[in-house]
C-alpha cells in the first residue's frame, strides 16, 4: 500500500480502517485492508470488479462483520457492537445502495419519509417538513405524490439519496450511484453528491465504476487491488503514482473492459 494521506492530523479521520480480513469459504476477499477516510472529504473506492469494494463498504455501514481487523467510525471502535449500540451508530450514517432500494408500493413522500415514521419520534408537521426540505435539497420537491415507477432512473436515484440524507446522518455510503444511469445522468448525479455533501456538511464514502470521470468530485481516492487498498490519496497523487496495476486497470476502464479479476458479488 502506497500511503499518500500521512499528512493529515490523526482527528480528521472519520473512518479508520485496520487490518481487516473477510473470507467467503476458501476465498480471501479482504486482505489486511487499511483505509483512512478524512471528515468533511469524499473518499471514492475504485478497482477492478471482484477487488473487494462492496464487500468493504458493507462492513463500515455494519452489515458484514469481519474475521479480523478494526474499524474505527468517529474514533469509536464498531466491529463488536451489539443491540441498540449499532442502532445509534447508524443513525449517524446514511446508506444509498446500488439499486436505490425504494419501497415500489409508496411514494416519494412515504419513501423518503419512512425512516422517521419508524425510528424517530417527529410529528406528523415535523416529518413533512424535512421531507419537503430534503426533496427540495436533491430537486425533487414536486414529486411527493409519485410512485417509483413513475420516475425515471435519475429520479430515482435523487429519491434514494434524499431518503439516505433524511435523518441527517454525518457520515453517507454510497454504493454505486450511477448504477444503469446515462452519461449525462451519471454526470448529474455526480454534481448532486458534491452539492449535497457540502450542503449538509457530510464526509461520503463511494463506491464507484465510473472511472475517470467520478475524479472530478473525489477529494481522496482509494484504489483497490487483491483485497488491499494499493494506492490512497488525491486524484493528482494517485494519477501520479506510476503504479503498474493502476495504470492496467485505467487501460482497462477507457477501453470498457471491467473483467479482470472479475469475481461476482464483490
Amino acid at each position: 500500500m502506497t500511503d499518500l494521506n500521512s499528512g493529515l492530523a490523526a482527528d480528521a479521520k472519520a473512518v479508520e480502517v485496520r487490518e481487516l480480513r473477510k473470507s467467503f469459504g476458501s476465498q480471501l476477499v479482504l486482505n489486511n485492508l487499511n483505509l483512512d477516510c478524512p471528515r468533511g472529504l469524499i473518499t471514492t473506492l475504485i478497482g477492478p470488479s471482484g477487488c473487494g469494494k462492496t464487500v468493504t463498504l458493507k462492513h463500515l455501514n455494519l452489515l458484514m462483520r469481519p474475521d479480523s481487523g478494526t474499524i474505527k467510525i468517529d474514533e469509536v471502535e464498531v466491529t463488536r457492537l451489539r443491540g441498540r449500540a449499532i442502532d445509534q451508530l447508524r443513525e449517524r450514517i446514511g446508506m444509498l445502495f446500488q439499486s436505490g432500494a425504494l419501497f415500489d408500493s409508496m411514494n416519494i413522500f412515504d419513501n423518503v419519509s419512512f425512516p422517521l415514521v419508524e425510528k424517530t419520534s417527529l410529528s406528523s408537521a415535523e416529518i413533512a417538513e424535512r421531507v419537503h426540505q430534503t426533496l427540495t435539497a436533491v430537486g425533487l420537491e414536486g414529486a411527493t405524490a409519485k410512485f417509483p415507477s413513475e420516475l425515471s432512473g435519475g429520479m430515482q436515484k435523487r429519491a434514494a439519496l434524499a431518503r439516505a440524507l433524511i435523518r441527517r446522518p454525518k457520515i453517507l455510503m454510497l454504493d454505486e450511484p450511477t448504477t444503469g444511469l446515462d452519461p449525462s445522468r451519471t454526470g448529474a448525479i455526480h454534481d448532486l453528491v458534491r452539492r449535497t455533501q457540502r450542503q449538509f456538511g457530510l464526509t461520503a464514502i463511494m463506491v464507484s465504476h465510473d472511472v475517470p470521470k467520478v475524479f472530478e468530485i473525489s477529494d481522496r481516492v482509494a484504489f483497490m487491488h487483491s483485497g488491499k487498498i494499493r494506492l490512497f490519496g488525491t486524484v493528482e497523487e494517485v494519477t501520479r503514482a506510476g503504479d503498474d496495476e493502476f495504470e492496467r486497470f485505467l487501460a482497462g476502464r477507457a477501453a470498457g473492459d471491467d473483467s479482470e479479476s472479475a469475481t461476482v458479488g464483490f
